[in-house]
């Protein structure tokens, strides 16, 4: 079983880089189509608190392991001072199974630092340590079945990471006795090495029971206190002081330690307690990186001569070891390294790539760009589903990054799996092909929470990301908190999307919704007068006439302004709210526009997020109604605005949800698609829907605000937990493409109080989900109600859509299941020419076939009468005279409008049939005998057919003589 124990995180103080770098595989990340990892569920931990605990403590889920089957896992949760267990049977439902207090192990202060697992116990690492100079630590054995204390070994010093070797017979336990950053050393600086005591590691032989194990310390010093050869050798910060971080044993039970703070690595032989290597991890220098908090994601800044100091390591194979180079006091590489623990040299380094897949997904944290960036943590390699995978966290990104690491001269990037907020341990669970990842960050007055993801090996594409952005010159588009969509008039395969304030300057994105995940292509900036303008952006349309209206919500209300700019995003006009709502508008105001054209010009539509407050101070009355928001519109000819009412949902009663407004869509003229959501995220969330609404084309009364009616779309909250993740707050762009196709998208929040996930929806068609509202009616007409077999007839079929849309597309004529006609809709009106028309009594329809904005539909019936078509028949005899029984040639011809008609012409002498030919639409040519004299009138009769009358010809005459 291969385990992944990390410690709780320190606090860092620098950040740092890599100066090898080696690019991930280009393209979205994700694993081969046919095996990837899918996200089975989330469970936040706080479900799993005794039941005299409030939900609302802090809980957390740092370090995990689990039983042999694979079934029950085990968490320790160090603020709240315990550990607890999953019943993860079912990885798509874990069950809390209850949790065991340190307080009945030994003291409500002492604190859980990791957890192992072997055969049917749990071996708790706790730390009991009364301050920095006194550290003190042990080791609880803990029956998995009944939770009983077995035994407790004193491990002699503060412990943080345990271990424990594929065969069972060794635990080994790094002694960190880590360093006060508050104190200031003889000579040093604050917080600064040496802080004695020394650590160390302490080893657990497991041999026979828990009674019988016994422990064998390890020092890493002299006895007397002083540095070993080794590790002056090596280089290491302060030799005096190890300060030992995280342990990993290899299937030679060879022991690979971090030494953080040292920014070192010691490999240790568990047989023979023999250190074998000591190796620093190295100073690194590299250019690529974004090290400055300024609200722009670039790589434009470089690192020199940045210490790695490694936290979480394990064994890639047999000689080779892996570190996430997260940092501390002096570092952090903000990538990952492999070494070959032989000699210590770099075998492979993630360079920045490991900062570009963060920012690629939309994932980068940049209030901690001057820091550790991405900063990774936690990390675990293990064998799934016959590969060799590596997973490294990202404490500030809230992801998970998984390498094949078949070759650990060249890892190679497959996929991202998004957590929740700090994913601190990461354990692969082999025998199930599943993955569980314990987050550390607990938020509970943001309502995000501590958990437990869990991921399982299977086929098909992964589902996340759902959007990633495109490289240009090598380095992604940097991009976050997308809270606004529109979509490119005429292409229906381009959206648009913007960025709030957390990026700087204002961002448009432009996005590729034909491909799966969707891809960020480029980036606009915004700008006024040729310099880039800082915008809240939470509105964005594109205008047919071309450029954009932006929706800009400020820290003010006045501050919220609608801005216009040309295509290259400069500004070129901007409009003020009227006073008389700013003065009612503190924090949340503008969150949406749209915009409609009809004759009377353009037409703005915005929504305000929240009521408009009586007094902005206290917020206690509102000037509309307590859940009443409202709709904007702004007539761009004479620069007027105009006001309607919007009732939204009731929060839920318990002081930390409210409703809003996130976004406003035209669906035709007069009718609205409104996205209306709650402050509420993860399992509390309820209300993330989308509305319509018919809005007024008419001017309100003076005084009077109009309450528009609302009518529910789509429940978007289903497909937001679909996802098996953390149920995303701020659902708060939508738009529809011009194919009719909807997008919706969830705002990331930059990552402040947020998981980060950003999850674009694709929900289906606007002619299905606004059925009623882009119904259309379809009317077929014909100039006469009769007809006749063979004439030409052109229906017409007529279309109306919405207010304002002019249906497009296809219909046809249909008689009975036999299509008669077709033809394409232009201007709301098809000319359809009909053919293969039936004799009798006809019942007509027209089927339209709808577009991006109308509904399809039949017309009412049309009867038509079809009769037989009119005949003229004509007889010609090539003589005038004949003598009696000689042949004479006979021309028929039987001729109808729009038809050749076919069938049987008899040619009669008086009474009597002479001659019957058949005809078949052309001049018949036939010999005829005449064997009486005398003068003789002679006619052709056309008998007629199923679809043509019958006719008669006039008398043709000849004089027949005698022999």
């Amino acid at each position: 079983m291969i385990r992944s124990i990390v410690r709780p995180a320190l606090v860092g103080v620098t950040a740092g880089a890599l100066a090898a770098i080696v690019l991930p595989a280009t393209g979205s990340g994700a694993a081969e189509p046919d095996r990837s990892f899918h996200r089975t569920a989330t469970y936040p931990v706080y479900k799993n608190l005794p039941k005299d605990v409030p939900a609302g403590s802090e809980t957390v889920a740092e370090i995990s392991d689990v039983s042999a089957d694979g079934k029950t896992l085990v968490y320790t949760d160090a603020l709240g001072k315990r550990i607890g267990f999953l019943d993860i049977s079912d990885p798509d439902e874990p069950v809390g199974a209850g949790s065991l207090s340190l307080a009945q192990l030994g003291d409500t202060d002492d604190q859980p630092t990791s957890v192992a697992v072997v055969g049917r116990y749990v071996l708790v690492v706790v730390d009991t340590s009364d301050s920095f100079t006194k550290p003190s630590g042990r080791l609880d054995i803990v029956r998995m079945a009944d939770s009983k204390l077995i035994r407790s070994i004193d491990l002699e010093g503060q412990p943080d990471s345990i271990d424990i070797s594929a065969d069972e017979s060794y635990a080994a336990i790094a002694i960190e006795n880590q360093r006060d950053e508050e104190a200031k050393p003889a000579g040093r600086a604050k917080g600064d090495l040496p802080q004695l005591p020394a650590g160390f590691v302490q080893v657990i032989d497991l041999t026979g029971g828990p009674t019988t194990w016994e422990k064998h310390r390890l020092d890493l010093v002299q006895p007397d206190g002083t540095a070993l050869p080794s590790f002056i050798a090596a280089g290491l910060t302060e030799p005096t002081d190890p300060e030992p971080e995280y342990v990993s044993i290899n299937a030679d039970n060879k022991l690979a330690l971090t030494l953080q703070e040292n920014n070192g690595i010691a490999i240790i032989d568990l047989r023979t307690r023999a250190i074998e290597k000591v190796f620093s991890a190295g100073a690194v220098s590299g250019s690529g990186f974004d090290t400055t908090k300024d609200g722009k994601i670039s790589f434009t800044d470089s690192l020199t001569d940045v210490v790695r100091e490694p936290d979480s390591i394990a064994w890639v194979d047999d000689t080779h070891v892996a570190t996430a180079n997260e940092g501390d006091w002096k570092g952090g590489s903000r990538g990952w390294t492999v070494f070959d623990a032989r000699d210590g040299s770099v075998t492979w380094d993630a360079g920045n790539s490991f900062e570009k897949i963060a920012v690629r997904h939309g994932l980068y944290n940049d209030d901690r760009a001057a820091k550790k960036g991405a900063e990774p943590e936690g990390l675990a390699v293990a064998t799934i589903g016959g590969v060799r995978y590596a997973f490294v966290g990202s404490e500030r990104s809230n992801v998970v990054a998984v390498y094949d690491v078949a070759d650990p001269a060249a890892p190679v990037f497959k996929q991202i799996l998004p957590t929740t907020n700090g994913p601190e341990g990461i354990l692969p669970i082999p025998g199930r092909d599943l993955l569980a990842v314990s987050s550390e960050t607990d938020a509970a007055a943001s309502g995000v929470r501590a958990s437990v993801s869990l991921y399982r090996l299977g086929d098909g594409a992964a589902a996340f990301p759902s959007i990633v952005a495109d490289d240009i010159d090598g380095n992604p588009i940097g991009w976050s908190a997308l809270g606004a969509l529109s979509a490119k008039p005429g292409d229906a395969g381009t959206i648009y999307a913007a960025s709030d304030t957390v990026l700087k300057p204002g961002q448009i994105f432009t996005v590729d919704v034909t491909r799966t995940p969707a891809r960020i292509t480029s980036a606009l900036t915004v700008t006024k007068d040729g310099v880039g303008a800082d915008l809240d952006v939470e509105g964005i349309f594109a205008r047919p006439q071309g450029g954009f209206w932006l929706a800009n919500e400020g820290a003010t209300g006045p501050a919220n302004k609608l801005y216009r700019t040309d295509g290259s995003g400069a500004i070129q006009q901007t409009v003020d709210l009227p006073a008389d709502i700013t003065s009612h508008i503190k924090n949340w105001g503008l969150e949406g526009v749209t915009a409609t054209n009809d004759a009377k010009g353009e037409h703005v539509f915005v929504v305000i997020q929240r009521q408009l407050w009586t007094d902005v101070t206290d917020q206690t009355e509102t000037v509309d109604g307590d859940d009443i928001a409202r709709i904007g519109r702004y007539d761009v000819a004479d620069g007027t605005w105009h006001w309607f009412g919007y009732e939204m949902n009731s929060p839920k009663r318990d002081g930390a949800d409210w409703v809003g407004l996130s976004e406003i869509t035209a669906v035709d003229d007069d009718t609205f698609a409104v996205i209306e959501r709650d402050k509420l995220n993860g399992p509390n969330a309820r209300n993330k829907r989308i509305y319509t609404v018919d809005v007024p084309t008419s001017d309100p009364a003076p005084g009077t605000l109009p309450i528009v009616d609302k009518k529910l779309a789509i429940d978007v909250l289903p497909k937001l937990r679909a996802t098996n993740g953390w149920t995303q707050e701020k659902l708060e762009g939508f738009t529809v493409a011009a194919d009719g196709a909807i997008y919706a998208v969830t705002d990331n929040d930059g990552l402040k109080d947020a998981t980060g996930e950003t999850v674009l929806l694709r929900l289906g068609e606007a002619t299905t989900v606004f059925a009623d509202q882009l119904r259309s009616t379809t009317t077929l007409s014909l100039p006469s109600r009769a007809a006749v077999h063979g004439q030409k007839l052109t229906a017409t079929v007529t279309v109306t859509g919405g207010a304002g849309v002019v249906p497009t597309g296809r219909v046809r004529v249909l008689d009975g299941s036999t299509v008669v006609g077709a033809g394409v809709v232009q201007d709301g009106r098809a000319k359809v020419a009909l053919s293969r028309l039936g004799i009798g009594a006809r019942r007509l329809v027209a089927q339209y076939t709808g577009d991006a904005r109308t509904v399809g539909g039949t017309s009412a019936a049309f009867d038509l009468t079809v009769g037989k078509a009119p005949t003229t028949t004509t007889l010609s005899i090539a003589k005038t005279s004949a003598k009696k029984g000689a042949r004479v040639t006979a021309r028929v011809t039987v001729i109808a409008a729009g038809v050749a008609p076919s069938g049987r012409v008899q040619i009669k002498d008086g009474s009597r049939v002479v001659k019957t030919v058949w005809v078949n639409g052309r001049t018949r040519s036939v010999k005829i005998r005449l064997t009486s004299t005398g003068k003789r009138a002679l006619r052709a009769s056309y008998l007629g057919s199923g679809t043509t009358e019958a006719s008669t010809s006039a008398i043709d005459r000849v004089r027949v003589k005698k022999k």
